[in-house]
């Protein structure tokens, strides 16, 4: 038991530190802690804010793993056992919970259209609503476009990775 309530107290404090650095606004976006979304990686305004409403919900998280924890240590084997089960699922469920309010406030703060932000050639507002900035050399180019999912601002993340070279 001692191993189990190791990990979930060594989990804790990386998601309690996250949880401090969103609500501060200190975290940096990254790929690999806070709330990551195309909407919240979008810009730093948009990932700051996401990760200060989702921060209260991450220390709620981290809370329960340290109560899993140490319920962990003080409840015989399959007692301390079943309540670190519990406490990791509830965690998870608190952190995702916060999450999906910060991406949904993300979202919500997100301008209208693309723009060119993230380097996909759209612009907020294209000459022809129906075809892509991106694609507008030849049918075969926005039928290409239209597959790979440039004909809309929504495809940002590829960035042109479709487009002709």
């Amino acid at each position: 038991m001692l191993i189990v309530a190791s990990v979930l107290f060594v989990v804790a404090v990386v998601v309690g530190g996250v949880a401090v650095a969103g609500m501060t606004g200190r975290l940096p976006r990254n790929r690999w802690a806070g709330v990551r979304t195309p909407d919240t990686l979008a810009s730093e305004e948009t990932f700051t804010l996401a990760n200060r409403i989702a921060g209260p919900t991450l220390a709620a998280a981290a809370l329960l793993l340290v109560i899993g924890g140490v319920g962990a240590l003080a409840l015989p084997t399959v007692g301390g056992l079943a309540v670190a089960a519990v406490a990791v699922v509830a965690a998870l469920v608190t952190a995702g919970y916060g999450g999906a309010i910060g991406a949904r406030a993300a979202a919500a703060a997100a301008p209208a259209g693309c723009g060119d932000a993230c380097g996909c050639g759209h612009e907020a507002t294209a000459p022809d609503a129906t075809v892509s900035v991106c694609a507008t050399e030849s049918p075969a180019d926005a039928a290409a476009a239209a597959d790979c999912g440039t004909d809309s601002c929504g495809s940002c993340s590829l960035k042109g990775a479709c487009l002709p070279h």
